[in-house]
């Protein structure tokens, strides 16, 4: 068992960067097409955001996993012929942006059509409303939601062990292969995720109070 649980370890040193590089990138990459595609769907008249709402639907619609198998096994068959990590982080990177783009959608919405009338009849542009009233006031409401989907992202990470990217998930079921000790190592693997989700959840809420902070000021 101790063995097992010292191979497990070495295990998490090796694949934890590359589980952190792939998250942080895909977290970076879906936040901002979400917010492109958000922004899209909430200024386009509905019949140009249609197709945008189509394509959402469809990566919110299928398992991640399913997704990557369709990206990785068989882009080949369409001229898309990608490295396993490069074919993970493009697939967490759209599977991120699907969801996000959902929750700044939300968040233009929620954002009182008067205070924007405001800053129209104090002379602001359209964009210099949106920039200076509009993403303040939205940051505050959709950031629990944002720290939410960035845990799941953290999580769904471990899906790309399936199309052998050599992160976390990958190099420690390699050592309970190998040691047929399963429980140990999948406790091992349980309680890194569970502190990668609960550090993710404590720098949302201490960027939450400092935008509190800022809007008070």
């Amino acid at each position: 068992m101790m063995q097992a649980l010292q191979d497990s370890l070495v295990a998490t040193a090796q694949g934890l960067p590359v589980t952190l590089v792939v998250w942080i990138a895909a977290v970076a990459l879906g936040m901002a097409g979400g917010f492109v595609v958000g922004a899209l769907r909430f200024f386009l008249p509905w019949p140009l955001a249609l197709p945008l709402a189509v394509a959402v639907e469809a990566v919110r619609g299928t398992p991640f996993l399913v997704q990557c198998f369709l990206l990785y096994f068989g882009g080949p068959f369409i001229g898309i012929d990608l490295a396993p990590l490069s074919a993970g982080l493009l697939a967490l990177s759209v599977y991120g942006a699907a969801y996000f783009s959902e929750v700044f959608r939300a968040g233009f919405m929620a954002v009182p059509p008067g205070q924007l009338e405001v800053a129209r009849m104090l002379g602001l542009s359209r964009i210099q409303a949106v920039l200076r009233i509009m993403l303040p006031v939205m940051a505050l409401g959709v950031l629990p939601s944002l720290a939410n989907l960035c845990v799941i992202l953290i999580k769904e990470t471990a899906v790309l062990s399936i199309i052998t990217v050599p992160e976390l998930t990958f190099r420690v079921q390699g050592v309970g292969t190998a040691t047929f000790a399963f429980a140990e190592t999948m406790l091992v693997l349980a309680l890194v995720y569970w502190a990668l989700a609960e550090l993710t959840a404590w720098g949302a809420r201490a960027a939450e109070r400092r935008i509190e902070r800022a809007l008070a000021a």
